[in-house]
């Protein structure tokens, strides 16, 4: 190998962002099988790279024995100390058998191992940096559509949106810039996939996070969300400052920061919901934007029944049973509703 192929593998390691550590074992480990491989398959040897002169040496890795049986394996304890008067019963002797053509034979041998070597480096790298990013927003162009999932090029490598992660009636144009939110990183034989999502909550919760200072700062909190992608979500807020209005701080001026993030969900309906401990004040709360007129609790059986005036009854419930559904799933009680 010598000094020249040292340098290049260094330089290899920092375009790839590679410890040079991880490729000099990675290519010790090949050395020893080109070793085998093309000089002796029953010796056990040890390939050691120099790494302040960039040479490598090939050692036999002999054991000190009384009575050699086996010569590729072993060595007399008079032979060893021929070489060190140090070695005893049981040591380990090292002895360099580098052959003269090895650096031509363990070049070419050596090259496809190393290469792997450097792909799996390079996964790890990518798998650890897009594993921070999990339950995070990513945004990238719209690179393809296959078979009704669209992959995202957001930087390093594709990031998957399934089609059961789209909201229902978004549609997608290659160039098309989308933010998304980082469900799942997963690390294969092919390699990092990156998972990503439009309907889930915490796309929504990233976005506030990001849109509303009050929040990031920590005066504002989000209690909960509950959400059906592309059509309503309910979010569930709370100020920790009695003299900011947490519904306030997420409308924003002139109601600019919730269209902000409705924009980027395509006009996606979000109902605000001031968070209370009382229960009675929440489950009125979540069912906005209809009128409750009362709401009795059922404290054993975390269940409510609310009355809201007859006019309201269909506002209430919602379409399908949407609104009621999703005050559900905020609040964590069942909700009845009945009309005045």
């Amino acid at each position: 190998m010598e000094k020249g192929l040292f340098e290049v593998l260094t330089e290899i390691c920092e375009e790839k962002g590679i410890g040079t550590e991880v490729l000099i074992d990675a290519l010790e480990a090949a050395l020893v099988a080109a070793y085998k491989k093309n000089f002796n398959s029953a010796q056990n040897v040890e390939v050691i790279i120099d790494r302040d002169k960039g040479t490598v040496g090939v050692f036999a890795q002999k054991e000190v024995v009384e009575i050699v049986e086996n010569e590729q394996e072993q060595i007399s304890l008079d032979d060893a100390r021929a070489i060190n008067g140090n070695y005893n019963i049981g040591d380990i002797v090292n002895i360099e058998v580098t052959p003269k053509n090895f650096g031509r034979i363990s070049a070419m041998t050596a090259k496809q191992v190393v290469t792997q070597r450097i792909r799996e480096a390079e996964r790890g790298i990518i798998y650890s940096e897009y594993t921070e990013k999990t339950n995070d927003i990513v945004t990238g162009p719209v690179e393809r559509i296959e078979r009704g999932n669209v992959f995202i090029d957001i930087g390093k490598i594709e990031a998957m949106l399934p089609e059961k992660e789209q909201p229902i009636g978004e549609t997608y144009e290659i160039g098309q810039m989308l933010k998304c939110y980082v469900s799942e990183v997963r690390s294969g034989t092919r390699g990092t996939q990156i998972i990503v999502s439009r309907t889930h909550p915490g796309l929504v919760k990233r976005l506030f996070e990001t849109e509303v200072p009050e929040i990031s700062e920590g005066i504002v909190e989000i209690k909960n969300i509950a959400r059906e992608g592309g059509s309503r979500t309910k979010i569930a807020v709370y100020s920790n400052d009695p003299n900011v209005d947490a519904q306030g701080a997420c409308i924003g001026p002139k109601g600019m920061r919730v269209q902000n993030i409705g924009d980027e969900l395509r006009d996606e309906k979000i109902d605000i919901v001031k968070w209370s401990e009382d229960p009675a004040e929440y489950i009125t709360a979540s069912l906005s934007p209809a009128t409750v007129l009362s709401a009795e609790i059922n404290e054993e059986e975390k269940s409510a029944r609310v009355t809201v005036p007859e006019h309201q009854l269909s506002l209430a419930i919602g379409k399908s049973g949407q609104n009621v559904r999703l005050a559900a799933r905020l609040t964590g009680w069942k909700i009845d509703i009945s009309a005045e």
